[in-house]
């Protein structure tokens, strides 16, 4: 078993672990990236709308483009950062601070790092219904994996359940690509996402059921239609049941973060809801509980890419400083008024009161 030694052990090559890469690059240290998947950009690649946001998040520019321009910046650092995708990072050890991972299926190696930035991302929750494994039920990740980066369309007719940012866009995305989206449910008494989203699919006739989930998918070999069933405040359902002819049912329900890594290092953890789960507590440099390991991204609480690029950002800078590298102190104030800016107005509200019970004044060592 191969091992492998780096200052900067970046676990995750997407939007927040490629942002984190290229800042710890930038103030002179060694840097591996481990990606799971086979190319690096995680949900960026899979985006094709433009951002919103200012111009420092590359705002108008959509999220494949924004990839490549993070891409080109780790290049610029040479050999100073190493990429390794299809890897697996199977295990974090305590006792030494190293870390186990898997290359394709059967290469095992480990990696010796002085400090460890988890930028493990998310995953999709689904919820369960009677024939949820039938073929034709997918996340709503792998659908638009399937659109933007592979082409290919999943079926004819769609049933998106889940109205928040996601379940909009991939509906949209959806009939651009020529597949009609029978309906969208939605278990909440609104609609999750933006309302421009929303106003976008109404506008094509896509009716959108709140107060709506899916009771059961339909058919034997594969997916030939869904019932679907109003709901109460507890998500039970209370009959008026409607056929929904479709087949594809796309899962567009929330995030949760992947935070195996933080568990296992011992990280002090917390749940809270308005970051869609257990997430580490960090400080002002997104260092976790635990001296050499720190989290951005989806990982430390879901939100947009452009805040997990920013966080990514924090992250290296601070990693790298840790390890005696020269970075600029001002830029920490610098991203977290980026964040301000990100996180601002209602939309906002439910982060920044999520971030405000993870948020630490500086470890006691």
């Amino acid at each position: 078993m191969g091992m492998m030694s780096t200052d900067v052990l970046v676990v995750g090559g997407g939007a927040a672990g490629l942002s984190a890469a290229a800042e710890a690059a930038s103030c002179g240290a060694r840097v591996t990236v481990l990606e799971s998947d086979l190319q690096l950009g995680g949900q960026l690649i899979k985006q094709t709308h433009k951002f919103f946001g200012s111009k420092d998040e590359y705002a108008g520019t959509r999220g494949y483009k924004i990839a490549d321009i993070l891409l080109d910046e780790i290049r610029s650092a040479g050999d100073r950062v190493e990429v390794h995708t299809n890897v697996t990072v199977t295990g974090y050890y305590p006792e030494d601070g190293t870390i186990t991972a898997m290359r394709g299926e059967e290469e095992y190696f480990r990696v010796s790092a002085k400090k460890v930035i988890v930028a493990t991302g998310a995953q999709e929750r689904l919820i369960p219904f009677p024939n949820n494994d039938l073929p034709g039920v997918y996340g709503a990740g792998a659908v638009q994996t399937l659109m933007n980066v592979y082409g290919v369309v999943p079926g004819k007719r769609v049933l998106m359940v889940g109205a928040g940012n996601i379940g909009l866009i991939v509906s949209y995305q959806l009939m651009q690509a020529g597949v009609q989206v029978a309906a969208v449910v939605e278990a909440m008494p609104k609609v999750g996402g933006y309302w421009v989203h929303a106003a976008k699919i109404r506008r094509l006739g896509v009716p959108i059921y709140l107060r709506y989930s899916i009771k059961e998918a339909l058919g034997s070999q594969v997916v030939e239609g869904a019932i679907i069933q109003e709901v109460d405040d507890r998500c039970s359902g209370i009959g008026n049941e409607k056929e929904i002819d479709c087949d594809i049912i796309c899962m567009a329900v929330g995030l949760s973060p992947t935070v195996e890594l933080c568990w296992q290092a011992g990280c002090q953890m917390k749940y809270v809801p308005h970051l869609c789960g257990y997430v580490p507590l960090r400080d002002r440099t997104m260092r976790t509980s635990h001296k050499d390991i720190w989290v951005a991204g989806d990982a430390s609480g879901i939100e947009e890419a452009s805040a997990a690029m920013v966080e990514g950002r924090i992250a290296g800078l601070s990693a790298a400083m840790s390890l005696g590298f020269k970075g600029d102190p001002g830029k920490l104030d610098e991203y977290w008024s980026r964040l301000g800016h990100l996180r601002a107005g209602e939309v906002g509200e439910k982060i920044r009161a999520g971030i405000s019970q993870v948020m630490v004044d500086g470890w006691e060592e």
